[in-house]
């Protein structure tokens, strides 16, 4: 559950991302007949970077628990680390901001292709069994 929630906040430390979900969120109360104009989400850009950094704690924390009880997903947790690398929200950095969507792209599609491989050897062994 950690895990996922630091993933989940760790988006939100990308503006293009975030401006993103403002366009979509536009546009799905524009389908409704509601006129928004601007930018409604906007706020969020001035709190991206305490996000990224709750996202972080949230993953080091996720990664302890990883460490001492192996009671979470290291298919997860790469998941979640390519989400918080992809979205680093650092003014000074936003010029390497490609290199980091690259880089934290293909650690989260890595992690998803592997765990979606282990959950398919899970059902296949299951069904063996039977």
């Amino acid at each position: 559950m950690t895990g996922s929630v630091s993933g989940a906040a760790s988006i939100l430390g990308s503006w293009q991302i975030c401006h993103n979900v403002c366009l979509g969120l536009i546009a799905l109360l524009g389908i409704l007949g509601i006129t928004v104009v601007g930018m409604p989400l906007l706020f969020l850009t001035e709190i991206a970077v305490p996000i990224w950094l709750v996202a972080v704690g949230l993953l080091l924390v996720t990664a302890y628990l990883y460490i001492k009880k192996k009671c979470i997903s290291n298919r997860l947790l790469m998941l979640n680390s390519g989400l918080i690398i992809a979205g680093v929200p650092f003014q000074p950095l936003q010029k390497f901001s490609i290199f980091f969507w690259i880089v934290g792209g293909v650690i989260a599609a890595t992690g998803v292709v592997l765990f979606i491989q282990d959950k398919r050897h899970a059902k296949r062994c299951k069904h063996e069994k039977n």
